[in-house]
């Protein structure tokens, strides 16, 4: 049966949720099923397909016949059932006599695995430069057929695991990424008692699977990196993370961060006036963005280079260390893949420095024009680029610095001019309301 915006009468399907005026039911149509979303009228009204969720087609040919016995994919193929939900099952954490109940939604509870909800082809995913030079390649991807190329040579360059090189470790298939991160989750899920049955924790599993792979809902980027190499591949790595210690009550590092993998995408930290800590949100960045992470950080907090030091000389204020900060990020790839860490830097108005902050990203610009102008690469990862600093994020934004201009140069009429930076910013310290300690006699830094 073919979507229609008309009126139309439904034929038979299983009945998966019913929701005011709205139903959403298995439709099957000779060797096709859907998902649709209906709806809900009285029975002499004919009902009105609102959205055709997804289209299961469980056509096999023999390109998709001969992957099928690739032992990696039988790997996650079996891996799922009650059965196996059972032998992951367990009650540790639980606290309550009962877990989680989950009913079907989205995946067919027909038997099979929810990779049989699409047909699948091989591809080919390449990412190139502007000059046409391959900068990635892997040939023979088992891809689902209705995702596009863009998707393909995303997914495949960022997200499979392993050494392009090693094809027996290097992931070929969606099927193994999404198996991956989904059934690590579940199996978490039932060995903690989340599940209330395992049978539950077996239908959490597939629904789960069919979003990501209808390309419903998707994970972030860390979460697709670092999720299930453990648990589905035994990956290990030396101690640098942190997790929480469910028996000692407290943070640990565990001997394999792969073991509790970094799942979040995007942190928040501080620093403190002192070089000691300066350094140390370079370490913590770094280690960051390793695992696929951004970080984002006020640096307001940093001496101006127009104060002095406690031992004598001058700062170096903010935008030197941010020198640093933007140097480990552009090093340091996201996730080791193919682009550079995400890095956001921000400075309030208060601040002594906020006008060099302002311009620090124009006048970078400027330069990468110069090298373009001079034949070297414009792309973002070219040479050009890659030789100037401040390419991350900077806040304040264009509109909030076309503000900030109008108050300092006392054209807006609307507000009063402000006062100069340094005379601002020493108000605001002596009265405690943004900075509390001392800065023109303090730490060095």
């Amino acid at each position: 049966m073919s979507f229609q915006e008309n009126h139309t009468t439904c034929s038979a399907g299983i009945i998966l949720l019913v929701y005011k005026r709205t139903v959403v039911f298995n439709h099957f149509a000779g060797n096709s099923k859907r998902v649709l979303v209906v709806e809900n009228r009285p029975k002499d009204e004919p009902q009105r397909i609102l959205k055709v969720m997804s289209t299961v087609l469980p056509v096999r040919n023999e390109t998709f016949d001969a992957v099928a016995t690739d032992p990696a994919l039988q790997k996650v193929d079996q891996e799922h059932g009650v059965e196996y939900a059972s032998s992951r099952f367990g009650t540790k954490l639980r606290t309550a006599n009962h877990g989680l109940k989950i009913d079907s939604v989205f995946c067919p509870d027909d038997g099979e695995t929810p990779f049989e909800t699409v047909a699948w082809e091989l591809r080919s995913a390449a990412i190139k430069d502007e000059s046409g030079k391959v900068l990635f390649e892997q040939t023979n991807c088992e891809i689902p057929a209705s995702w596009s190329q863009l998707a393909t040579n995303v997914v495949v360059s960022k997200y499979f695991y392993g050494d392009p090189t090693n094809v027996d470790e290097r992931e070929r298939s969606v099927r193994q990424l999404i198996h991956r991160v989904t059934r690590t989750i579940t199996d978490w899920g039932l060995a903690d008692g989340y599940f209330d049955t395992p049978e539950d924790g077996n239908r959490f599993y597939r629904d789960l699977t069919w979003l990501c792979l209808h390309q419903h809902g998707a994970f972030n980027s860390p979460v697709w990196f670092n999720v299930g190499l453990f648990d589905q591949y035994g990956v290990s790595g030396d101690k640098c993370n942190w997790h929480w210690d469910q028996t000692k009550q407290d943070t640990a590092q565990p001997n394999n961060p792969y073991e509790f993998p970094q799942g979040s995408a995007c942190f928040i930290q501080s620093v403190q006036d002192n070089m000691e800590d300066i350094m140390r949100l370079a370490t913590s960045e770094a280690m960051l963005f390793k695992f696929g992470s951004g970080t984002g950080t006020d640096l307001s907090t940093i001496r101006s280079q127009r104060e002095k030091l406690s031992g004598g000389g001058t700062p170096s204020g903010p935008l030197s260390f941010m020198r640093v900060y933007d140097s480990i990020a552009g090093v340091v790839k996201s996730g080791g893949k193919t682009r550079r860490a995400a890095k956001m830097q921000s400075l309030k108005v208060w601040h002594p420095d906020v006008l060099e902050f302002i311009e620090c990203k124009w006048r970078e610009e400027k330069k990468a024009h110069a090298l373009i102008r001079e034949g070297y690469e414009s792309n973002f990862n070219g040479e050009a680029y890659s030789s100037v600093m401040f390419q991350q994020r900077l806040f304040p934004e264009r509109q909030f610095v076309r503000s900030i201009d109008r108050r300092l140069h006392g054209n807006d009429p609307r507000r009063r001019p402000m006062a100069n930076p340094l005379d601002q910013f020493q108000v605001r310290r002596s009265s405690g309301t943004e900075v509390r300690r001392q800065r023109i006699v303090g730490q060095d830094g």
